[in-house]
């Protein structure tokens, strides 16, 4: 489905760009750890043994990235998104507390990366869940340093406008989500329409010949139903009464079918039943099935009716190349034998 290939596509996205981002951070570390760009302060051997440690963090979330990129779709996708988000996290907490403790640097800001990461794979509870956590790492690493913090005034408006932030990504990420989901039944909603009769909600032609075409070469019967006395019906009891004739009748010939035919309204009065894998044999004995579903009495709400019905069959043996239509054709002269056989009778 259309709704479903956009959102693989979009986690896709999401994976190849988070991939991106946490590789630049690992260029960016490893270049720390060899000296090829200058350390911040403090001792070189602590800042390698912090830049080590987030070096493995990122590689793990990356390998996450990777089996989500391949696997969309997975089982196992949202929770490797988790363990991303809190990758992202410990890398970004470590680097608040370096800098915090080596460094005059102002870091705090970059917690609102987790943030944001969190709110795209898991929308506002996502977001929200992650402020708190790097709300409270932020203030736990300024207790534990006392003194020695660096600007721990920055406390409250680190808090607050992470918040904001969280707020902003996850209410925009879940009314995106939203508006996929909508979109999605639209579309879902469109091909029923597309693909499926109105007024019976069974099948149309075009769904028919889908179907048809996964059975090519391989054994395939069909038989042909056309409605006896439903012109009576209408005349009668007027065209609700009809509509609801069809209505029951289409739902009467779906209960008797097995789980691997197909039944389907042409137009009109008539019917078509997809049988793949089948023979001649089969579809009469599914024929006279469906003869006894149709010619029990039906209650419209008030009037009782019967109505009849001729079924003309049709197959093909494995390695034939009969075309659905050509079948249909044949089934259509058998239908009429047998409909005129029964007016003779």
């Amino acid at each position: 489905m259309d709704g479903e290939d956009s959102l693989l596509r979009r986690r896709r996205a999401v994976e190849a760009s988070t991939f991106a981002a946490r590789a630049s951070g690992l260029i960016s570390t490893v270049f720390l750890v060899f000296g090829w760009l200058p350390l911040p302060g403090g001792t070189a051997a602590d800042l390698k043994g912090a830049c080590l440690a987030g070096i493995a963090i990122m590689i793990l979330g990356n390998v996450m990235a990777v089996l989500n990129y391949r696997r969309p779709d997975g089982p196992r996708y949202d929770r490797f998104s988790a363990v991303q988000v809190v990758c992202d996290m410990l890398v970004m907490i470590g680097i608040v507390a370096v800098f915090q403790i080596s460094s005059d640097i102002t870091t705090w800001p970059g917690l609102a990366i987790p943030i944001v990461s969190a709110a795209v794979r898991h929308r506002l509870r996502g977001a929200l869940i992650s402020w708190a956590v790097s709300s409270a790492a932020f203030a736990t690493i300024l207790i534990a340093l006392g003194d020695r913090a660096d600007r721990p005034e920055d406390l409250p408006y680190a808090i607050v406008v992470h918040l904001v932030v969280a707020l902003h990504a996850g209410t925009q990420s879940s009314a995106f989500a939203r508006h996929i989901q909508q979109l999605d039944a639209a579309r879902e909603a469109m091909h029923h329409q597309a693909s499926h009769d109105l007024l019976t909600g069974l099948p149309n032609r075009a769904s028919l010949a889908e179907h048809a075409e996964k059975s090519v070469r391989t054994p395939m019967a069909v038989l042909l139903l056309d409605l006896n006395g439903f012109k009576q019906v209408n005349d009668t009891h007027g065209h609700a009464a009809g509509d609801r004739l069809l209505r029951e009748l289409a739902q009467r010939v779906t209960d008797v079918l097995p789980e691997k035919d197909l039944a389907c309204r042409l137009g009109g009065d008539e019917f078509v039943v997809l049988l793949p894998d089948a023979g001649l044999d089969e579809a009469a004995d599914l024929a006279d099935r469906i003869r006894n579903a149709i010619t029990a009495p039906i209650d419209l709400g008030g009037p009782i009716v019967t109505v009849g019905v001729s079924i003309g069959a049709a197959g093909r043996g494995a390695g034939e190349s009969i075309s659905l239509d050509d079948l249909l054709v044949e089934a259509d002269a058998a239908m009429y034998r047998n409909k005129h056989r029964s007016r003779a009778a």
